[in-house]
């Protein structure tokens, strides 16, 4: 894959060229204006067909038809393809790294020397690419600077906002570069992933029900086994312990601790129905596994009929950790500590320009914002607003 940049006082015409394992190159010739949302073009969409793949943009310009530029390549996997992803910022891109296998996460890591943890960006790219420059993860052109430290995402990256194709493809990219570096990136499913690879479309943003029509495809489709994303996506965890602390987006029930579940075991169940659009879960653990006391659905920490303390310790002892971080559940305008400091929640609205992220070192927990400024991570005894 080569690309070539030439940027005139208007126009920024991008040429890419894919080469297939036979070197057979074809070239196509994209106009993309300078001043418009880095957001128009979207893509790459990857969906496979036996030895196949499709490669997918979508142009869509403003003042211009949108318009959909594919390339289909036979790819094994033997040789290197890599693919241009659009940013926020007009005229910039970064480069993915297309894996052509896709190993189910471990679910237990040691303790590295230093996390950065936040959850729930819903397709806000910019506020998750200013969180990660400001904070050392990402340099400006989007490389790995963060060495052996680990970046933990915990869920609900999608939905909502109208630039999730671009923050899954950087959570990707991230992945390889940080494993070159003696890093981690631990991208941990929340309901919503879940909901996309299951079929549940509420919260899809327009703009991607509209291309998966120009796709002609089911929206479905493009989180499913048959496409890159939907390959990638079902080899994560819904809960992982990252040294001592206990990652799951929504939570763990009374349910989920008298069950006794290994994570192996807890996660190597919920995998085998991320595409069960028919609901058709065998066992009664898994019933509840997907339901509303699941660990990605789970509430109680924060509204409704609250845990008890002696629950959470329960679920710290079950797992071997010492403190639980979870999303999916907005109570304040920062990241915020629980029961007794060991449940701590970082779901906040990033839409309206509240994000921050969770900076563990050593022992010692701060909040950090874009600017990078570090701050007291605090209790808050009383949640105060509504679950999302």
């Amino acid at each position: 894959m080569k690309l070539l940049l030439l940027t005139t006082a208007s126009v920024l015409f991008c040429w890419f060229a894919i080469i297939s394992p036979e070197h057979k190159m074809s070239e196509e010739k994209v106009y993309w204006m300078e001043e418009a949302s880095a957001a128009a073009i979207d893509g790459p969409y990857l969906i496979y067909r036996n030895d196949s793949v499709f490669i997918h943009y979508i142009d869509s310009l403003p003042g211009y038809p949108k318009t959909v530029r594919s390339r289909m390549i036979k790819w094994s996997g033997q040789t290197e393809l890599t693919l241009p992803v659009r940013t926020d910022e007009p005229g910039k891109t970064f480069q993915v790294k297309i894996r052509h296998h896709h190993e189910p996460e471990k679910p237990v890591h040691g303790k590295p020397k230093k996390m950065l943890i936040l959850s729930d960006i819903e397709g806000q790219f910019g506020a998750f690419r200013k969180l990660l420059q400001g904070n050392g993860v990402i340099d400006s052109n989007y490389q790995w600077t963060f060495g052996n430290g680990h970046l933990v995402l915990i869920g609900d990256f999608v939905d909502r906002g109208d630039m999730v194709t671009e923050v899954l493809w950087l959570i990707y990219s991230l992945e390889s570069q940080a494993l070159a570096a003696g890093g981690k990136v631990h991208y941990v499913l929340g309901n919503h992933e879940v909901m996309n690879m299951n079929g549940e479309l509420d919260y899809v943003h327009p703009r991607y029900m509209e291309h998966a029509r120009m796709l002609q495809l089911p929206y479905i489709h493009l989180f499913g086994k048959q496409s890159e994303i939907g390959r990638w996506m079902g080899s994560k965890n819904v809960a992982e312990r990252v040294g001592n602390i206990l990652f799951t987006h929504g939570g763990m029930s009374a349910y989920i601790n008298i069950m006794e579940l290994p994570l192996k075991d807890l996660n190597d169940s919920c995998r085998l129905y991320y595409n069960d659009t028919a609901y058709n879960y065998p066992s009664p653990h898994t019933q509840i596994l997907f339901s509303d006391m699941g660990p990605f659905w789970y509430r109680g920490y924060y509204t409704g009929q609250r845990a008890t303390q002696a629950q959470v310790d329960s679920t710290l002892r079950l797992y071997d950790a010492r403190y639980i971080t979870t999303g999916h559940t907005v109570i304040a305008r920062q990241i915020v500590t629980l029961y007794e400091g060991k449940v701590i929640n970082t779901d906040l609205q990033h839409a309206k320009g509240i994000t921050e992220a969770l900076l563990v070192e050593g022992n010692k927990m701060q909040r950090v914002n874009i600017a990078g400024d570090r701050l007291p991570l605090e209790p808050m005894p009383q949640p105060t607003q509504a679950p999302k």
